[in-house]
């Protein structure tokens, strides 16, 4: 923990520096990055430098060089060298190492799901439930993801988990067992996400692929990669999220007017994992060619409904471009394609609190405190677990840092309420 902070200290003195050598100041700065004077402010204290698009534009605007910011990334390799995928999966593999060796102790609550996730033998006891059973409570494990109830979710899944493993294990476990257990493993890495447990996502993300890749199931096999994409996006290897994602489009993609529904959600779903990695990774064009393979997805399925297998329809791929627009700075196209969704139920509860976090952050970018504070409250009022999770409460945190006439009461009075005061 001390060697983060101690990072993100250096990052922010190396921003002040660039600026203060090229006697620029904090507002001129943020000016030329579309914020407020406070948002370079705490950057320069070493607050918000997680942020990976807010370090790629500040390099620009101050020509540092990235790798003094931390974002130095490998080049791609080669599409067409036969190598490639085996070096991808180490270099994954290594990734998922180091993160794990970083990781904090997890919490007591945490605890029995981390167990589950660990190599050993199955801790299930007496004989394994049908498949029909299992099949059950996959779908209620995915349900109490989409609404939201992590809680819940968290006390459910080590029991699932430990049922399918002895499932799967058996002499007789079919191809199905292991396809959902791959499913219960996602889940938790979309799980320990939200929590910001990174360490133990990489873990669950391993043995998801494996279990994946023993099912033969190239939906589950799909699901599978666009988890990996996902902790490889929050660890920072955006390029890499990006090359996993396309290279695994390319043997999926074609023929959506003949493809079951099952089938068409899980590319769609990968695609917008791809745009998001994309979109992470400044890279606008790369971003639109998979927001609009995902569009013509849609044209063929729409699974809106909080106990789907998966959650993909028109509506998630317009999500999607809303927080892509988010991530580029465009907020007036992010809010402009948001109203039209403000105005219409969308059945997932995790989708609905999705939008309003990103019209939050699109407020917050054009420095409407207030609005960015009624689109939280609203987002907390559709999901009000997923707005407690860290990335929701460090927005809280930013925009009432920036009311320093504390002309909003109320930002700040929940701002305490979330533990995370001014």
């Amino acid at each position: 923990m001390a060697d983060a902070q101690g990072e993100a200290e250096r990052i922010g003195e190396v921003i002040r520096r660039a600026r203060v050598s090229q006697r620029r100041s904090q507002k001129d700065v943020a000016t030329a990055l579309g914020y407020h004077q406070s948002k370079v402010s705490r950057l320069e204290s070493g607050r918000g430098t997680e942020d990976m698009r807010v370090l790629r534009e500040i390099a620009k605007v101050l020509d540092i060089p990235p790798q003094r910011l931390g974002l130095a990334t490998a080049p791609d390799a080669c599409p067409g060298d036969p190598g490639t995928e085996d070096m991808h999966r180490r270099t994954f593999l290594a990734a998922g190492v180091a993160a794990l060796a970083a990781s904090p102790t997890p919490i007591a609550a945490r605890h029995d799901l981390v167990r589950v996730l660990l190599p050993g033998p199955s801790t299930a006891a007496g004989e394994s439930p049908g498949v029909d059973e299992l099949r059950e409570r996959v779908r209620t494990v995915r349900r109490l993801f989409c609404t939201c109830d992590y809680a819940q979710l968290e006390q459910t899944l080590p029991s699932v988990i430990a049922d399918l493993c002895q499932a799967a294990g058996d002499s007789s476990g079919s191809a199905e067992a292991s396809g959902l257990l791959a499913t219960a493993y996602q889940t938790s890495v979309s799980l320990l996400l939200k929590r910001a447990d990174q360490g133990n996502a990489w873990l669950a993300a391993g043995r998801a692929m494996a279990e994946a890749e023993r099912s033969g199931d190239p939906v589950v096999l799909a699901a599978g990669v666009r988890v990996y994409a996902h902790v490889l996006v929050r660890a920072q290897h955006t390029a890499q999220a990006v090359h996993m994602v396309r290279h695994t489009v390319d043997q999926l993609s074609g023929s959506y007017d003949q493809r079951p529904p099952r089938y068409l959600a899980a590319v769609g779903l990968l695609l917008l994992r791809g745009a998001t990695a994309a979109s992470r990774n400044g890279d606008r064009d790369t971003t639109q060619d998979f927001l609009a393979e995902a569009r013509e997805v849609a044209r063929y399925v729409a699974f809106d409904r909080p106990d789907a297998w998966a959650n993909f329809s028109p509506t998630n791929v317009a999500l999607h471009e809303i927080s892509a627009a988010v991530s580029f700075g465009d907020a007036g196209i992010a809010l402009r394609t948001a109203q039209p969704l403000m105005r219409r139920p969308i059945p997932v509860p995790e989708r609905r609190a999705a939008l309003w976090v990103d019209a939050a952050r699109a407020y917050s970018q054009q420095g409407r405190l207030a609005d960015g504070y009624q689109a939280v409250r609203i987002a907390e009022s559709c999901a009000a677990q997923d707005v407690r999770r860290p990335a929701v409460r460090a927005l809280v945190a930013d925009m009432a840092a920036r009311d320093r006439c504390r002309a909003l009461p109320e930002l700040h009075r929940f701002s305490r309420q979330l533990g995370v005061p001014a």
